[in-house]
Parts: structure tokens; C-alpha cells; sequence
């Protein structure tokens, strides 16, 4: 009887759907963590642009007074 010999070449489908789950949880990270990022950045400029509105408010009312 003659040895059958496998040549492994590539990767099997349960390799590539596990590489796939591990990308995509990845990603659900990332995302999540950037979504909470960019809403702490808005509340920050909408402070930011509150404040700067103030001080117009309180510059035009000095000016109105000279």
C-alpha cells in the first residue's frame, strides 16, 4: 500500500472564521470606544463654544457702555 501524504497548504475554514470573529469583535471595540470619545469631545466644544459666547456677550455689553 502506498502512503497517502498531505501537503498542508493554506488555512482551514474553521482558522479563517475564527480570524474573521476575533477582527470583527476587534472592531466593535474600537468602534464603541471611539463613538464614546467623540461624544465626550461635542460636550466639550458645546461648553467651550457656551463659554466663548459669554464672554462676547459680556465684551459687547463693556463696549456698549463706553
Amino acid at each position: 500500500m502506498k502512503k497517502i501524504q498531505k501537503n498542508k497548504k493554506g488555512f482551514t475554514l474553521v482558522e479563517m472564521v475564527l480570524v474573521i470573529a476575533i477582527i470583527v469583535i476587534l472592531a466593535a471595540v474600537v468602534f464603541f470606544s471611539v463613538s464614546s470619545y467623540l461624544a465626550k469631545a461635542r460636550s466639550a466644544t458645546a461648553k467651550i463654544e457656551s463659554h466663548n459666547d459669554a464672554i462676547i456677550d459680556v465684551t459687547a455689553a463693556i463696549d456698549a457702555e463706553l
